[in-house]
């Protein structure tokens, strides 16, 4: 469910005009808690508190939601030059770099990719949370996404939970993968030697890697992979496992590579959305130090 019509964002409101399936209602406002309810797909938990603090509202023919209410960002702006993929009211889109964790540990001494957005919001006069949806390793590049609302972070926090987000990745790894490997369904738990590792254990939880497609070159492979899970490590451990560790992954048995840090990158992330339904398809151009990786792999094919 999703809204298909015109909208504007007007300050902290957003406008629609419904017509007349609303507004020839006899009971106007039970139409459209109802309406938004099962037509829009407006999560209950907000409607209801949009109900109770008067953030519902009809002007003329126009329905107003507050669906904008400013809102401190959570995290110290701290600048770092970051690179934005995609951005509109609801949704933002960052490339996160090499060696920037997404959220601060528990020592916060770090620049991280959180407090980078909370000064791009800070820079551009949006008022807003910092929410990211989903995390990557702090030496995994790639696309993340974040909430710029209560709206948003609830429709797309159970799409996760749904698993309708799409993030596809790219890894170098040690040797040449076999063409029937496809599927990699292998449980995963925490390595009780080593607090930073995970492993494949029967006793851990469920975990499922897909892989979409290979390149082979003569002592590597380029792996395109999703993932059905998102088991902390999952891609590393589960390649790890199968004798092909991603290259530059000391954790995870690879061999080192010139840059120090694992060959993988979130290439693609595809989701609907949260408002609109429309399928938003985000690519994520590979940074400089892998490409470079990727064809001193792949020279190797021609070499005798």
């Amino acid at each position: 469910m999703s809204y298909q019509g015109n909208w504007v964002r007007r300050g902290e409101w957003l406008e629609m005009t419904p017509g007349k399936v609303l507004t020839s209602q006899s009971d106007r406002e039970e139409a459209t808690m109802k309406w938004l309810l099962e037509q829009v797909g407006m999560p209950e938990k907000l409607l209801r508190k949009l109900q109770h603090s008067d953030g519902i509202q009809w002007r003329g023919d126009r329905l107003r939601l507050a669906l904008f209410p400013p809102r401190e960002a959570g995290f110290e702006p701290m600048w770092s030059d970051i690179e934005i993929l995609y951005e509109d009211d609801f949704c933002l889109v960052v490339n996160k770099p090499a060696g920037m964790a997404v959220h601060p540990d528990d020592r916060g001494s770090e620049i991280t990719l959180n407090h980078a957005v909370a000064a791009y919001y800070e820079a551009s006069g949006v008022e807003a949370a910092v929410r990211h949806i989903h995390r990557l390793d702090k030496d995994t590049t790639g696309p993340v996404l974040y909430a710029k609302n209560e709206y948003a972070q609830l429709k797309l926090d159970e799409a996760m939970r749904q698993k309708e987000i799409v993030r596809i990745y790219a890894a170098l790894v040690q040797g040449r993968v076999s063409p029937d490997l496809k599927v990699i369904d292998l449980p995963i738990g925490k390595d009780r030697h080593h607090g930073q590792r995970r492993r494949v254990s029967l006793t851990g939880q469920a975990a499922i890697t897909h892989i979409l497609e290979a390149e082979v070159y003569r002592e590597s492979s380029l792996l395109y992979l999703s993932l059905e899970t998102g088991r902390t490590h999952q891609i590393r451990v589960h390649l790890s496992h199968m004798g092909h560790a991603i290259l530059g992954d000391s954790l995870y048995g690879g061999y080192s590579v010139s840059f120090g840090r694992q060959a993988l990158h979130g290439a693609k992330l595809s989701f609907s959305h949260p408002f609109t339904g429309e399928v938003i398809q985000v690519v994520a151009p590979w940074p400089e130090d892998l490409l470079q990786l990727k064809e001193e792999q792949a020279s190797k094919l021609f070499r005798k």
